[in-house]
């Protein structure tokens, strides 16, 4: 699928770059808006989701996208899976922002798909509820509408509670969010 490869491979790139000393992640990384001191850009809202920290994060994440992607550009179309997955992202990011802002969290730059990833695993629990997703630890099948519910209960909680801190978990849910705004949006039109 030609969206879900272009996303693939800009994010691999992005991330080698990123590596390589090539790309400044303070430029690029979404800061939050605030005072005089402030890091923020509007293209940030975007740029973030391109940039990773670390092997893990971006394997996670492109495993996702590969996994999930694909099955949700062919069922969208292109064109409106690259808005669902911009969608999910700018959501993400604002999600983060206002959710941050509000519980007074650190003044911390956020990386990563994540946003994106997450709003197409709603869209697939959505469009194939009945399928079934293997967990990774442990090898759990489960049907896709649960897998879902799963992850965003357990966002929820983490983000609630302050677990596992370093994790934008409300980005998650925004992402969820904005992916759900745009499944209404898709079914009206």
């Amino acid at each position: 699928m030609p969206v879900t490869q272009a996303l693939l491979i800009a994010n691999i790139g992005v991330f080698l770059l990123e590596a390589s000393g090539m790309v400044r992640l303070d430029a690029f990384a979404l800061w939050p808006p605030g005072g005089f001191g402030s890091n923020f850009e509007p293209w940030q809202l975007v740029t973030y989701a391109f940039l990773h920290g670390g092997l893990t994060h971006i394997l996670f994440n492109m495993l996702g996208l590969y996994m999930f992607g694909s099955e949700i550009e062919r069922l969208f179309g292109s064109r409106f899976y690259a808005a669902y997955y911009l969608g999910c992202v700018v959501s993400a990011a604002i999600c983060h922002i206002v959710v941050t802002s509000f519980m007074g969290g650190p003044a911390v730059p956020m990386v990563g798909a994540s946003g994106g990833i997450y709003g197409l695993l709603l869209a697939f629990g959505v469009y194939f509820p009945h399928r079934r997703v293997l967990l990774l630890f442990p090898p759990i099948p489960l049907p896709a509408r649960v897998f879902v519910a799963a992850f965003a209960a357990l966002e929820l909680f983490l983000g609630v509670t302050g677990t596992a801190a370093g994790v934008a978990h409300f980005a998650h849910l925004g992402g969820m969010l904005g992916g759900w705004l745009m499944i209404l949006y898709r079914r009206h039109v």
